[in-house]
């Protein structure tokens, strides 16, 4: 077996392993994706569900917006699925700004054109949070803005950071990453929720949100559902830089949310 064919075996082999971390209670049908860095470190991406079909995170989707969040976009060698790509998926894949990506399988895209390149040996996950451990509120939106930075915003110029704090020590960011399909741009919150799904994290207790350039910013309904669904006890503290942040909770957001329960029943 060649060395790139063994990488391949060994990102789907993960990428079943992943599976039970999907967030799928409507469907039932898990999906997971591993994205390949060219230093072997691998990201993951699992479905997540929303009782909201349509706010529904796609795995790939997932998994390639981690690593926008994670600085990490630029060295993407691969994409593999626990299943074939299906068209819409190869579409959103051949539109990424750092390709090009081609097929090398029903279940893989690779970068560069031919997909007939070389590929790293598969080494550790690459972890999902930044260095910084936060006390004080302050230092939660000191740290949140640094993150505003990595936001991929080429059409509205309109950069969110999420930061999501986890038991006081795993602070997982999250951006709005823009697509040029519009209906695949993902906000920063659920950028972050979609992380936290993928590693297995706790639910987070502390959300810090920013919004460099508009000081009426609030986070919008899509968001402020998957928020609802599954970080409902969080507290929300929401910077617009020029004004006081002000703190909040994920329930006041979105009174009387829809959970989706007689779905739940009849599935």
């Amino acid at each position: 077996m060649s060395p790139r064919a063994s990488t391949l075996d060994s990102l789907r082999s993960r990428a079943e392993d992943l599976l039970s971390r999907a967030y799928v209670p409507f469907s039932e049908t898990p999906t997971a994706a591993v994205l390949l860095l060219d230093d072997g470190r691998w990201i993951p991406g699992v479905r997540v569900e929303s009782a909201s079909y349509s706010l529904t995170i796609p795995a790939l989707l997932n998994a390639y917006t981690t690593a926008v969040a994670l600085e990490r976009s630029a060295s993407i060698a691969a994409f593999v699925l626990s299943r074939s790509f299906r068209r819409e998926e190869a579409l959103y894949v051949e539109d990424l700004p750092q390709g090009p990506f081609e097929p090398c399988a029903d279940d893989a895209w690779v970068q560069g054109a031919g997909g007939g390149g070389s590929l790293p040996s598969m080494k550790a996950r690459h972890p999902p949070s930044l260095d910084a451990s936060i006390g004080e509120a302050k230092e939660g939106i000191q740290a949140v803005r640094r993150v505003a930075q990595r936001a991929h915003v080429p059409a509205s110029g309109y950069p969110v950071g999420a930061l999501f704090d986890i038991q006081d020590t795993l602070c997982v960011p999250g951006v709005n990453v823009e697509h040029p399909d519009w209906a695949r741009i993902l906000c920063a919150e659920r950028n972050a929720l979609g992380t936290v799904q993928s590693y297995a994290l706790p639910t987070p207790h502390r959300l810090y949100l920013t919004c460099r350039d508009d000081p009426d910013a609030t986070p919008c309904g899509a968001c402020r559902q998957l928020l609802a669904e599954l970080a409902p006890e969080a507290t929300l503290w929401m910077d617009r830089h020029s004004a006081p942040h002000e703190r909040s909770s994920v329930s006041a957001l979105l009174p009387g949310s829809f959970r989706g329960q007689a779905l739940l029943d009849v599935s």
